[in-house]
């Protein structure tokens, strides 16, 4: 019976991780600051990715965990696996990609990451790979145009002097007066306002780093209190295993290149 242990786990080209996470993930799009690739084969086939790169917004970040360098952490941006890798493959996967960061650049102390309780999970893997939680916020920043196609208020809003298709060519600066005003733009495009959660997800790559962390560490149970439970887009009744308590324990500007030669 094939396991997670038989899957692969090594760097890869921009290129090849971008054609599996429009491939295989929920949302079929691509980060583009994204800079460190790691594939997950089984039987020698591309079934898997993780990309790893700078947040947006790197200056709200740094101060998540007091005293950390520029260059002192990445946000794992995109995951994307495929139906036909085993069970439990996100979380060995995750463990082998961090052990070799920590290996080939060790000035990364820790790892971000958010889940998407408006259309995908509430981050039970995190939780299962010694990720703690630090926040769980409502969202109200996703839109669904009237096309089908799904958009963040922050892809409109890093690039707000850019022409949009589905404006007629305009720019959300044109049709906001020069403003962040995203409910502007949703009522200008007719959309629809996806609700939900966010969750925000810590990962300490040096085990030292997190006496540093400046916000609290939530205990999963909040994710239930909230009702910000989801799986597959689906939200859910508490369970056992969204419950646990992990209170007392543990998913840019790159650095350098964050390419290993070894990519294929």
């Amino acid at each position: 019976m094939v396991s997670a242990k038989d899957i692969i786990v090594k760097p890869i080209k921009s290129s090849a991780a971008n054609d599996v996470v429009r491939r295989v993930h929920y949302s079929g799009k691509v980060v583009n600051n994204s800079s460190l690739h790691f594939g997950v084969f089984l039987n020698g086939k591309l079934e898997g990715a993780m990309s790893f790169g700078s947040p947006l917004d790197k200056r709200k970040v740094l101060p998540l965990v007091s005293g950390t360098a520029w260059t002192g952490m990445l946000e794992l941006n995109r995951m994307a696996f495929s139906e036909v890798l085993p069970r439990n493959s996100e979380s060995r996967a995750m463990s082998v990609a961090f052990r070799l960061i920590r290996k080939h650049y060790p000035h990364i102390e820790w790892i971000l990451s958010f889940s998407d309780g408006t259309q995908s999970g509430d981050g039970a893997i995190y939780r299962a790979s010694g990720f703690v939680l630090t926040a769980i916020k409502k969202s109200m920043n996703l839109v669904r145009l009237p096309c089908g196609t799904v958009l963040h208020k922050m892809t409109l809003e890093s690039s707000p002097s850019s022409a949009r298709p589905e404006l007629g060519g305009k720019s959300y600066y044109q049709i906001t007066g020069g403003r962040y005003d995203f409910k502007k733009y949703v009522s200008t495009v007719q959309g629809e306002i996806i609700p939900g959660f966010q969750l925000k997800y810590i990962y300490f790559l040096n085990p030292e780093a997190r006496s540093r962390l400046t916000v609290p560490i939530l205990p999963f149970s909040k994710i239930d209190e909230m009702g910000a439970g989801m799986y597959r887009g689906i939200p859910k009744r508490a369970t056992k295993a969204n419950s646990e308590d992990h209170s007392e324990s543990g998913g840019a500007v790159p650095t350098g290149t964050l390419q290993s030669k070894e990519a294929v």
